[in-house]
């Protein structure tokens, strides 16, 4: 038997400002729609696994694609791998600015739980948002945040020493994932920093499973709340193989060892667009090489997200 892929989405990390997406729940199951799992596991080369899955300590595109399958930030924009669905919002559905754009309401999906079992509410982003507050990195991420209130459990409003037009955009970082407070020490958010070895800790639709030397394994998480929406995950699981130099990506790919390479080099990816059975996107500097029925993953995305991917095992 051998491994075949098609994936079916990538997440739009630009927004979704003044519009919705969904039903108020987000849990109202669609009739009809194939269950999710049962696509296998997709191998995927990485030049390094990230030390935590702390998303706010991420460095870099093999880093943030791992905990980006763990941590959803506020804002994206999902599709799913089973035919035409409507798109959907992510943990908010909504995000409409003030006339200055000094102030941003953000509506959230209610109904969403972390996979420890934590509700997802305006407490949880607020104890998030203290903790942006208090680290160089979320400062940076969110510059000219002075506060985050919340008038309704779910509903959060950020609130700007001046007006920051593209709030949206920067709330899609997958930097910004939001963690459980379980997650968190203290768990108010204050200076809070990520607990080491913290399970549960995500909304997303993989969660921690086994790991060893070189190798992250994420699983499906069944209780992620896009699956009654028809958005997968298809996939059981996600296997993350460390492979440092592009040559050792490439051998791994034309072993058939992986299904995706992530990224490769120029002379990696002039050898896997010679080989029949490979095909690539992107490039002529770097691109991401991929076993030859494996659709949908754009190297120009700032992540590749993988919530929706459709695995098909077939006989090769």
């Amino acid at each position: 038997m051998r491994l075949r892929a098609a994936i079916a989405l990538v997440v739009a990390l630009l927004g979704i400002a003044g519009c919705g997406g969904g039903s108020s729940t987000g849990t109202r199951a669609r009739p009809g729609l194939p269950p999710a799992g049962g696509g296998g596991t997709l191998s995927y080369a990485l030049p390094g696994l990230p030390a935590t899955l702390d998303p706010l300590a991420a460095r870099g595109r093999a880093a943030l694609t791992v905990v980006r399958q763990v941590h959803e930030p506020l804002i994206a924009h999902l599709v799913g791998p089973y035919g035409p669905a409507p798109p959907q919002a992510g943990l908010a559905l909504s995000a409409r600015p003030s006339p200055d754009r000094s102030t941003w309401t953000v509506t959230l999906r209610s109904g969403v739980r972390f996979q420890d079992g934590t509700p997802f509410n305006a407490a949880a982003v607020l104890a998030n948002s203290r903790r942006w507050e208090s680290d160089p990195v979320g400062r940076r991420l969110l510059p000219h945040l002075f506060a985050v209130d919340a008038p309704r459990p779910d509903e959060v409003r950020f609130l700007l020493d001046r007006p920051v037009p593209d709030l949206v955009k920067r709330l899609a970082d997958p930097r910004l994932g939001i963690v459980s407070p379980r997650a968190l020490a203290p768990q108010s958010g204050h200076r809070a920093r990520f607990v080491p070895g913290a399970s549960g800790s995500g909304t997303g639709a993989f969660m921690a499973g086994p790991s060893g030397p070189g190798r992250l394994t994420l699983t499906r998480f069944q209780g992620w709340w896009g699956s009654p929406l028809g958005l997968g995950p298809a996939l059981d699981a996600v296997t993350f193989v460390a492979a440092k130099q592009s040559p050792q990506r490439l051998r791994l790919l034309q072993q058939d060892a992986v299904e995706v390479a992530d990224p490769l080099g120029p002379a990696a990816l002039r050898v896997a667009e010679a080989d029949p059975l490979l095909t690539t996107v992107g490039g002529p500097v770097s691109g991401i090489g991929l076993e030859g029925s494996v659709r949908g993953i754009d190297s120009d995305s700032t992540v590749p997200v993988l919530s929706g991917v459709w695995l098909t095992n077939l006989t090769g």
